[in-house]
């Protein structure tokens, strides 16, 4: 799999299986997407090839806990999220590759932080709040 930023400044290369995929509706998503949301993938640390230079911007969320956001620092595309509490994973923005036909989010997370006009298919899995 491969992906970058919206000028290409950023590029990626996976080798790994995803780990997971889901839709994450907490203010701090919604706000560095610019959307009701984001759509994210998990991947190994270790199986993620990224090329080009990615800034960094320290976040916390609603826990308190870091949460490090890397985006291009040219056009500002988020590319990749990472935790400090989930060492050895990568958080990828599943709208920076270049095949998203791979995305298919089988949770969403922070529902009660959601938009009230976004609906969510009931079959999927919903956590009103953090995982875990």
């Amino acid at each position: 799999m491969t992906g970058q930023c919206l000028c290409g400044a950023v590029r990626y290369k996976i080798e790994g299986e995803l780990q997971m995929c889901g839709v994450c509706h907490c203010k701090n998503c919604q706000r560095q997407a610019g959307s009701a949301y984001s759509v994210l993938f998990g991947v190994e640390d270790n199986d993620i090839e990224i090329s080009g230079e990615l800034t960094t911007y320290e976040d916390h969320g609603d826990s308190g806990n870091v949460v490090y956001r890397h985006f291009c620092g040219t056009c500002g595309s988020p590319v990749k999220t990472s935790l400090p509490s989930q060492p050895g994973m990568a958080y990828i923005k599943a709208g920076t590759l270049d095949d998203t036909s791979l995305v298919d989010p089988q949770i969403h997370f922070w529902t009660r932080s959601k938009q009230p006009w976004v609906e969510i298919d009931p079959d999927v899995l919903q956590m009103s709040g953090k995982p875990g």
